[in-house]
């Protein structure tokens, strides 16, 4: 049986590299507009976020959902 997942843009991207490309693209201050969470408003770092994340799969979930969003936008262009 074969692990691959061709269809998912997610697989094999730790939270870690989702994460730090959002902050590069869109830095803390515009992330904690997209996904309004405590942990990219109060003193953000990338560490602390991954914690929380981590955590609630609630948060991680808006989180890939905003990375998806930014891939599928960066390939039109």
């Amino acid at each position: 049986m074969s692990n691959e997942q061709p269809n998912n843009p997610l697989h094999g991207v730790k939270l870690a590299e989702i994460l730090e490309k959002l902050v590069e693209h869109y830095g803390f201050e515009e992330l904690s507009e997209r996904i309004n969470i405590n942990c990219f408003k109060s003193n953000p770092t990338v560490k602390s976020s991954l914690k929380f994340l981590r955590r609630m799969p609630w948060a991680r979930e808006k989180v890939e959902n905003l990375y998806l969003k930014l891939i599928q936008k960066q390939k039109k262009a």
